[in-house]
């Protein structure tokens, strides 16, 4: 099991740092009543506003309706959603709305959803919580007049360094001071980011010096990634590696696709990977963000342990990409002849008269030999005339 999720906060005590934001929070929720503002959190990625919003509606018993920007983006989906669960909380039980990531929904997928998601912003029957990474924008103007603001910070550097010990100690691991210090500082208050990043070092995926260790080397994670002794030791390498999501899938279909693998287990990769690569078509398109939190999950089933597998950045064999590059050399070249002596351009001659050419030297009606010198080119040029 990964560490972030391990040793993820039971309760509002647990979390660490941002004492005044969690004071503040507690002290909006404990009073809130019928048409009190909603809550907006603000700061970066990885500091505790979910995880907030989640264990105070646990706390304070509200059952937690979550929302992220894809979901708010249209005026007709807010109604369907949100519509029931306002006109029937009392029906329904203890409601609590949040919405995460609510700095996103402006833009051109924005089909009217930033206007009624303010509406309902403006005279709230539940608690509603709002989480966004910045409030700096102009975009975020009329959310902001009509919500309190609880500004989150990262977790200072000291407080993280003991956070990571106290972990260390409790799984039995340990890192030198230097590595620490670096981790600390790469993590730049994000605490998901400082527990993938140990598990990696501890789980052996490189050693434990104060130098910088690279997350984004794609070729040492690949391959550390088919060589862990585990499923847990996998998924941390996996989540080490920090790239654009369409990079790391193309990593692993390249290194797949020319690995030599029985059928089976090549046709049951290439499902995971267009698994893979279906959700992340899905996020980009509807942008919903929240679902790139799966990605990682899914690629982990790529995992099996002693396969013949290494990175590879090419989609074909090498032997095969080789033959490719210096047949197509020879090719070209027979093009630019050919389009020269039927007086056409070479893109006239390559689209429609060489499929010909081609059919022709399959059915060995006529011989060609790619390494010819230019004479012996020009020479069955003559007899083919």
């Amino acid at each position: 099991m990964m560490w972030s999720e391990k040793y993820r906060p039971k309760n509002l005590l647990e979390m660490i740092g941002n004492e005044e934001a969690k004071e503040s929070f507690v002290k909006w929720i404990t009073k809130w009543v019928k048409g009190t503002k909603p809550l907006l959190l603000v700061g970066p990625p990885g500091i505790g506003k979910t995880t907030m919003a989640y264990l105070g509606a646990k706390q304070f018993g509200y059952d937690l309706v979550s929302l992220n920007a894809s979901d708010v983006r249209n005026k007709q989906r807010i109604q369907e959603v949100l519509n029931p669960a306002l006109g029937n909380a009392g029906l329904l039980g203890k409601i609590m709305i949040f919405v995460d990531e609510v700095d996103g929904i402006h833009g051109r997928y924005d089909f009217g959803g930033a206007g009624a998601l303010v509406d309902i912003l403006k005279e709230p029957t539940v608690p509603i919580v709002l989480a966004a990474n910045s409030d700096t924008s102009d975009k975020m103007k009329d959310i902001k007049k009509v919500t309190t603001t609880i500004k989150m910070k990262p977790i200072p550097p000291r407080l993280l360094r003991f956070y990571l010990e106290s972990i260390l100690r409790k799984e039995g691991e340990s890192l030198n001071v230097g590595t620490m210090i670096k981790l600390v500082l790469d993590s730049r208050g994000d605490i998901r980011s400082i527990l993938n990043s140990a598990q990696v070092l501890v789980s052996g995926f490189e050693p434990q010096t104060e130098k910088s260790f690279e997350t984004t080397d794609v070729e040492s994670a690949i391959n550390a990634f088919f060589k862990a002794k585990s499923l847990e030791e996998a998924m941390a390498i996996l989540y080490s590696l920090r790239i654009d999501p369409q990079e790391k899938i193309n990593a692993f279909y390249s290194s797949v696709i020319t690995s030599p693998l029985p059928k089976e287990d090549m046709s049951e990769m290439l499902d995971v990977i267009s698994e893979a690569d279906m959700l992340y078509g899905k996020i980009m398109r509807e942008q919903q963000w929240r679902l790139l939190r799966y990605l990682n999950s899914i690629l982990a089933r790529l995992y099996k342990k002693d396969v013949p597998i290494r990175y590879s950045q090419y989609n074909l064999p090498w032997p095969l990409i080789t033959r490719l590059r210096w047949d197509g050399k020879a090719i070209k070249e027979l093009e630019a002849r050919f389009a020269k002596q039927m007086h056409v351009s070479r893109s006239a001659f390559a689209t429609f008269y060489f499929p010909y050419l081609l059919a022709c030297v399959k059915n060995k009606t006529l011989e060609m030999d790619l390494n010819a010198t230019e004479n012996e080119v020009i020479q069955k040029e003559m007899t083919l005339k």
